[in-house]
């Protein structure tokens, strides 16, 4: 106890010393902060003459860190369109307003809802669809891309090199595509790696084929010419195909389309000709589970449509 006072001297003394310490952390933490903002906000300005401005920043920052966000980075990436995470999320929810209360003033409250559940589901399909409009586009190139690997490859060039080449010579999407793998592949990522990420990117069977042989050809070391030359005639011929295909389904498509869209203009006939009369049918427990098992069975036959029309070439 005698030691009391020059131990309570010493604690506050320590506890000043570490107050200073944490005030310098905090205020170099900061500076260092300020000094990363005012340079990112210089590049956002340079980048601003040459690409559109993004907007909603914070918004995005906050969303890649959830789970969600990630998700719907990926899938944005996987579409290519020039989207941020926080600029989709905010679009989507003002869609969703909108067709809230637009669907809601036309028809009925109830409907509104159901308007807006079906346009958050539409949302995730736009880019599914998206996706497999970009993969569709890309297979269409692998005739060419595959010619191209196999000149460039005959003329005694590295395969790293042929895809470098294709990256260049091919539009879009199977230019910037590629050029994503020539750009893993100069910062030391394995081939394997990089054409595994493009095939994920873009499923479909036939680049699954050509990642395999490019795989495989780079494994062993063997002549990947003559599998090349075989591989662009086989896309070829798979190309006219699926073309022919796609023309024989194409009413089948249109009625899925058009199954949907004719109960939508019943509701709306039915509300011209009784006005309010949408409002009282979904004004009961009744009229909302009616309502909502005939919503269930035009998607549900609509699915089927799809699902009997859908063929894999």
């Amino acid at each position: 106890m005698d030691n009391l006072p020059l131990l309570t001297t010493g604690v506050m003394l320590l506890a000043g010393v570490l107050g200073v310490i944490g005030v310098h952390a905090y205020s170099s933490g900061r500076a260092q902060q300020q000094a990363l903002v005012d340079r990112l906000a210089q590049h956002g300005a340079s980048l601003a003459h040459h690409g559109r401005r993004r907007r909603f920043g914070g918004i995005d920052r906050r969303l890649r860190a959830t789970r969600i966000g990630k998700s719907v980075e990926r899938k944005i990436a996987a579409t290519g369109l020039d989207l941020t995470v926080g600029e989709y999320i905010v679009y989507v929810i003002a869609a969703l307003l909108a067709v809230y209360f637009s669907v809601g003033a036309i028809l009925a409250p109830f409907f509104g809802l159901i308007a807006a559940v079906a346009s958050l589901w539409g949302a995730n399909a736009f880019l599914n669809w998206q996706r497999t409009k970009r993969t569709e586009a890309f297979i269409g190139q692998l005739p060419e891309f595959t010619r191209v690997l196999a000149n460039a490859t005959q003329a005694g060039l590295a395969l790293r090199t042929a895809l470098a080449m294709a990256a260049e010579e091919l539009d879009d999407p199977a230019g910037s595509e590629l050029s994503i793998v020539a750009d893993q592949l100069a910062v030391g990522q394995s081939l394997d790696d990089a054409l595994g990420e493009l095939a994920d990117r873009l499923p479909s069977r036939e680049l699954m084929v050509l990642v395999t042989t490019l795989i495989l050809a780079n494994r062993a070391g063997g002549q990947v010419v003559t599998s090349l030359r075989n591989l662009t005639e086989s896309l070829e011929e798979r190309k006219e195909t699926r073309r022919e295909v796609t023309t024989m389904l194409s009413q089948i498509k249109v009625t899925a389309i058009a199954v949907p869209l004719l109960g939508l203009g019943f509701l709306l006939m039915i509300n011209t000709m009784t006005p309010g009369a949408l409002d009282k049918m979904t004004g009961s427990v009744t009229g909302q589970a009616a309502t909502l098992v005939a919503v269930g069975l035009y998607v549900l036959g609509a699915f089927l449509i799809r699902r009997v029309s859908r063929i894999q070439v």
